[in-house]
């Protein structure tokens, strides 16, 4: 079993990291922090960024959310980026941690790290609308459950 260890990430290389290994989101446009996990030859594995919410009315100065987790699929990295995301947001202040999983997804990692689900949110069917119109991402049209920091 290879033995994993935290390290820190700057944006750009949590970006790339994203880029590469996220499944089906872009990189963040923005973060608060990024967390990556390496292996014992400091190879960075996957990353972890922090952001403010997505949704504006989470985004309550008290609350966070992890917009995005990537690993090249090694065993564990991704529950110790989702609790050490959480620690460091309470060593800020923060004191409240979520994320998202789309249908499909089993939540193992959030589980593994502590984290539960919270809700379940319906399928939307795009962000576009005429005052404000939005080019469709691929994520449209998918349900998705809202998880929490325990």
């Amino acid at each position: 079993m290879t033995a994993l260890h935290l390290v820190p990430v700057r944006f750009r290389d949590a970006r790339a990291f994203c880029a590469m290994w996220h499944r089906h989101h872009p990189p963040p446009v923005g973060m608060v922090f990024a967390v990556g996990v390496a292996d014992e030859n400091a190879v960075l594995r996957g990353v972890a960024v922090i952001g403010r919410p997505v949704a504006r009315h989470y985004d309550d100065g008290r609350t966070l959310e992890v917009t995005r987790t990537a690993t090249d699929s090694l065993r564990n990295a991704n529950s110790m980026l989702y609790g050490a995301a959480w620690r460091a947001a309470r060593a800020l202040g923060y004191t409240r941690l979520i994320t998202y999983t789309q249908a499909g997804e089993t939540g193992a990692s959030l589980r593994a790290a502590g984290w539960r689900a919270v809700a379940e949110r319906a399928a939307r069917p795009g962000w576009t609308t005429p005052s404000r119109p939005r080019a469709a991402r691929g994520t449209e049209q998918i349900p998705r459950s809202l998880w929490e920091a325990a």
